[in-house]
């Protein structure tokens, strides 16, 4: 139910408005004048203010003007009588949503307070928009002390102001796409788009009307023309990660657009002109791919104006203590908590083979284990270094029970074991097992 705050100096008009409003199922408050009006906006949240000018301690316009410079999201119509009709038309120049001229009729009254309730729903619409905008932004910030990391966003500041290809290269978890949104945020694009694709993610089949678009009828479940991502992106930065995953058939279609900037939908003939400009990622070494045939060399050569990598966490420990007490703050349940220098010490002696997801994941983790406690040790870090709680074993080899295993339960629980403890980094799980990503990935869809 909208709240409708009533404020007039004659009690016969405030009552007559408020009974009126009632009627159609509003609430309504009173205020003799602004003074009070503006003692009770400051205690309670009101839809809409109808308020007349000319009143004694604070007129209407004061009045306004008292809401605009505190802030207060609430809009303002005024009560006024003819001979004033001017001081309502400056009122709004001030901000005012409107006016109501004396005697007035109920249904212009109606028609007013439902027009500017539709306005209030906007604002506050509009303010949670923005709070969760901020949220977002918060959730991207960058959080580094060392020098390799100084170096790193010193160099993305300098390539963001410019409009070159830019290639980020590393491991899973260094922050690749929070590295290209700030590059979008430094140059004259950040007013636009920023439009992330996850090359990994989309069927072989379907890269070419997901990048480029589709026209009604291009294949089956074609209802209607769709623009591409390109075509989405125009005038911001479109983010290419894992790029090294691309089909090798749409790396010359993609090698095109960027050369010639212009697409063609599936299913067309019209070449579309598109202004985008290009962050690429990729946690593949892609002049090895480019040697075996499996990525173009001219393709390479076109996204690697700018190379740029992301340090693992391992090599910028100074970090380590910033971030998770930064995810600490994050979490509404570990914005109490703290690390003591055990947590510290066992957090700056891990490896962190899935980076700084994996950092965020642990004291997640971490705030699980710790309780009511309020602190957060190197025996609640455990988890790290599961090895370190339990014995070593006689010797390096595996003895077969008599009973015999299954081989293959034994492969599936071994795989999610390394994933669990390289924070669901494959690259590195691989490792643990002395696979290649590729064999690892066979077991995991085995294992699936």
């Amino acid at each position: 139910m909208s709240h409708i705050l009533v404020v007039d100096d004659e009690e016969r008009m405030r009552h007559l408005l408020s009974i009126m409003l009632e009627r159609k199922g509003y609430q309504t408050s009173q205020a003799g004048d602004g003074a009070e009006a503006l003692e009770m906006i400051g205690s309670a949240a009101f839809d809409m203010v109808i308020t007349d000018i000319k009143m004694p301690r604070m007129d209407g316009i004061t009045l306004l003007e008292n809401i605009r410079a505190q802030h207060i999201p609430c809009p303002v119509v005024f009560i006024t009588a003819f001979a004033t009709v001017d001081s309502a038309v400056d009122a709004m120049r001030q901000g005012a949503v409107d006016y109501i001229t004396k005697p007035f009729e109920e249904s212009r009254i109606l028609l007013t307070v439902e027009r500017t309730l539709k306005l209030s729903r906007i604002m506050s619409e509009n303010r949670a928009l923005k709070q969760q905008l901020r949220k977002a932004e918060g959730q991207n910030e960058i959080i580094y002390v060392s020098r390799p990391m100084q170096g790193l966003m010193d160099l993305a500041t300098r390539v963001g102001r410019s409009d070159s290809a830019v290639l980020i290269s590393g491991e899973s978890g260094t922050g690749k796409e929070l590295l290209a949104r700030h590059i979008h945020q430094m140059s004259s694009r950040c007013e636009k788009r920023f439009v992330p694709v996850n090359c990994a993610a989309i069927s072989p089949h379907l890269v070419e009307s997901e990048l480029f678009g589709y026209e009604k009828g291009a294949f089956t479940g074609a209802a209607r023309q769709t623009e591409g991502k390109f075509e989405y992106a125009s005038g911001g930065t479109l983010f290419l990660d894992e790029i090294g995953d691309l089909p090798v058939e749409a790396q010359a279609k993609l090698l095109r657009a960027l050369q010639e900037k212009r697409v063609q939908r599936v299913g067309g003939n019209e070449e579309i002109p598109v202004d985008v400009r290009v962050v690429c990622a990729t946690n593949r070494q892609l002049p090895e791919r480019v040697e075996s045939g499996a990525f173009r060399q001219d393709l390479f050569f076109r996204i690697n104006v700018f190379p740029l990598q992301p340090p693992p966490l391992r090599e910028r420990a100074d970090d380590i203590v910033p971030l998770a007490e930064y995810f600490l703050k994050r979490l509404e349940s570990g914005q109490n908590f703290r690390l003591t220098k055990s947590a510290i010490d066992a957090m700056k002696g891990y490896e962190w083979p899935g980076n700084v997801r994996e950092l965020a994941n642990a004291i997640e983790r971490a705030v699980i284990l710790a309780g009511d406690t309020g602190e957060i040790t190197a025996a609640t870090l455990s988890f790290l270094n599961p090895a370190s709680a339990c014995p070593p074993p006689e010797n390096d080899g595996f003895r077969l029970p008599q009973r015999g295993i299954s081989l293959e339960a034994l492969e599936n629980d071994l795989a999610r074991q390394a994933l669990d403890m390289c924070g669901n980094n494959q690259t590195a799980a691989a490792k643990l097992l002395g696979l290649t990503r590729a064999k690892f990935r066979v077991l995991m869809k085995q294992a699936n």
